[in-house]
């Protein structure tokens, strides 16, 4: 094959410079850690170059007013000397007394000259002897009318920093002046000479400045994961709306325990508002369990509480800054939904065991009719059927509400099929003016529950209910015949979640009814408490003040004679 055809059959390698090679643009970096790094950067190199300009800027004036200061010094201290005399006293020549003092100094100080001059500007001095008689370049009339000049002019030697002065005799005459002048490019170069010790300073600067600026920089690249502006954005965007989307209570708290982020649903579930952030736990919800297990003073997984009429399930985890995010879940319908079935578990168990009952009834009637003992049969169906019907209408006479009575007869009922006898104390007497009657029916209910499951299995299975009114506050007692609670344990059993009980079939939780009969006695600004009954066992009292309404007052009797209008309005038959 020949090295045309093998040329021509090899891919065209890219152009380095072509279309592929200008695809990559640099431009604005879109890490937080590069933006900032570069902003600190310049921000670092414009005061590094701000701050050496405005250094730099004063000091070339400074070291010429310290030039004009020298050269005015210089022409003092030659003013001083015995110079005067000697201008008077001798002429002006390149070997004459004045210009050798002259001479003298300026080479004693480094000046580039020191002009000696009588009062017409004639020069007795100069570093160029044969500028000496002549009159000077500059005008002396300031000096030679007394006053001190400094000043950078230019003269026959070039550009310098200048200081005159008069020059007096003994008795203080005038009789001419001092000019001394300072090489002007030696200020220059002693302003060169400190610009590079000046720029190594500010490099210096700049070098510590950009070292800084990268530490922070990497730092912050660690904090933001190495995100860029735009991520940050979206995922503050994105957990916006998921925090105000889910369904679940979220509570962010700082290290200092004070509330930084409180989503809507935790809102609903905690009773609070938009305000509850940045204030500490205790100043938005009080003291209570709520409390103590957002802040980690109680500790585990799926902890329950009991906000209001709310059971909450809370789960806490640490953050790395110190600080928590707890999660709450509302259970409130899972725990009702539970307790209704515990309840339904208890009336099937009832039901069944009364169908036996019944069955056995049924065969019992079945053979005193087969005996043919009719008037026993009758005697007996009288007995049963009474024995129920007499617990209703006792119930029904004293509490008048047909929700609490109807949850006092099944209560009795199912009580019974456990061998346990429930019964009204005689003080009873509730009539039916409840305002939630709803409320009532839960607190007596979790107390019965308790009372009948405390009293079965004792000696003589009793649960006493007592229910009256004192106005409008409403008084419940319940009392059993089981083995009580120890006065160490009295407060303890309004605690949410503490139970002695087993946790039931359907999965809930314990120690959540006594927890909530409080809570609904103490939204009334009523009380909750237990001691012990008479009988050795426990007794709880609940009272609800504004639990019912005002009586009805009755209405005024009315006359005859209104009885008779409104009877024959008509008039007469």
């Amino acid at each position: 094959m020949s090295p045309a055809t093998t040329s021509s059959s090899a891919p065209a390698a890219p152009a380095a410079h072509g279309p592929a090679g200008r695809r990559r643009r640099f431009g604005w970096p879109q890490r937080v850690f590069s933006q900032v790094l570069l902003m600190q950067l310049a921000i670092v190199a414009g005061v590094t170059v701000l701050a050496t300009g405005l250094f730099l800027a004063p000091l070339s004036a400074q070291l010429d007013d310290q030039a004009m200061r020298r050269a005015l010094a210089i022409a003092e201290a030659t003013a001083s000397t015995d110079v005067a005399e000697e201008l008077t006293g001798t002429p002006p020549h390149a070997t004459g007394p004045v210009q050798a003092e002259a001479e003298r100094i300026r080479r004693a100080t480094g000046a580039e000259y020191v002009v000696i001059m009588d009062r017409r500007g004639v020069r007795w001095s100069h570093p160029d002897p044969v500028q000496i008689g002549r009159v000077v370049s500059t005008d002396p009339s300031a000096a030679l009318a007394g006053r001190d000049v400094m000043e950078i002019d230019s003269g026959t030697l070039g550009r310098s920093a200048r200081g005159k002065v008069p020059l007096r005799d003994a008795s203080g005459g005038i009789v001419g002046a001092v000019s001394v002048g300072i090489e002007y490019d030696s200020v220059r170069a002693r302003l060169l000479a400190a610009i590079p010790g000046l720029l190594a300073y500010a490099g210096g600067a700049l070098a510590v400045g950009a070292l800084a600026a990268y530490l922070i920089s990497r730092r912050l690249q660690r904090r933001t994961h190495d995100l860029a502006f735009s991520d940050i954005s979206a995922l503050l965007a994105e957990r916006e709306a998921m925090l105000h989307g889910i369904r679940e209570g979220v509570v962010a708290l700082d290290g200092a325990g004070r509330v930084r982020l409180v989503n809507d649903e935790a809102q609903r579930l905690l009773g609070v508002g938009p305000e509850a952030t940045g204030r500490s736990l205790e100043e938005v919800l009080g003291e209570g369990r709520t409390t103590d297990v957002l802040a980690g003073r109680v500790t585990g997984e799926d902890l329950v509480t009991v906000r209001g009429q709310r059971v909450l399930i809370a789960n806490r985890m640490p953050t790395d800054d110190g600080g928590a995010v707890a999660t709450l879940r509302d259970r409130t319908e899972l725990e009702r939904l539970g307790r209704e079935l515990d309840s339904t578990r208890g009336l099937i168990d009832a039901l069944r065991a009364q169908d036996h009952e019944h069955a056995n009834r049924m065969h019992t009637l079945l053979g005193l009719l087969e005996l043919e003992m009719h008037e026993e049969a009758v005697e007996f169906v009288t007995e049963v059927v009474g024995v129920h019907r007499a617990t209703a209408e006792q119930v029904t006479e004293k509490v008048h509400d047909p929700l609490l009575a109807a949850l006092l007869v099944g209560k009795a009922t199912v009580a019974a099929e456990r061998g346990v006898s429930l019964r009204l104390t005689t003080g009873t007497l509730l009539p039916d003016r409840l305002v939630e009657p709803r409320e009532l029916v839960t607190v007596v209910g979790n107390l019965v529950d308790n009372a009948v499951d405390a009293a079965a299995g004792s000696a003589e299975p009793l649960v006493e209910v007592e229910l009256r009114a004192e106005g409008r506050t409403a008084v419940l007692r319940v009392a059993d015949s089981g083995p009580g609670v120890p006065a160490e344990r009295r407060e303890l059993v309004f605690t949410e979640g503490w139970s002695t009980k087993d946790r039931p079939a359907h999965g809930g939780r314990r120690g959540l009814g006594l927890a909530m009969v409080r809570r609904l006695a103490q939204r009334q600004g009523g009380s909750a408490r237990v001691g012990q009954a008479p009988g050795g066992g426990a007794e709880f009292t609940v009272v609800l003040p504004e639990a019912l309404t005002e009586p009805e007052a009755p209405e005024p009797p009315r006359s005859r004679g209104a009885e008779a209008e409104t009877a024959a309005p008509g008039g007469s038959r």
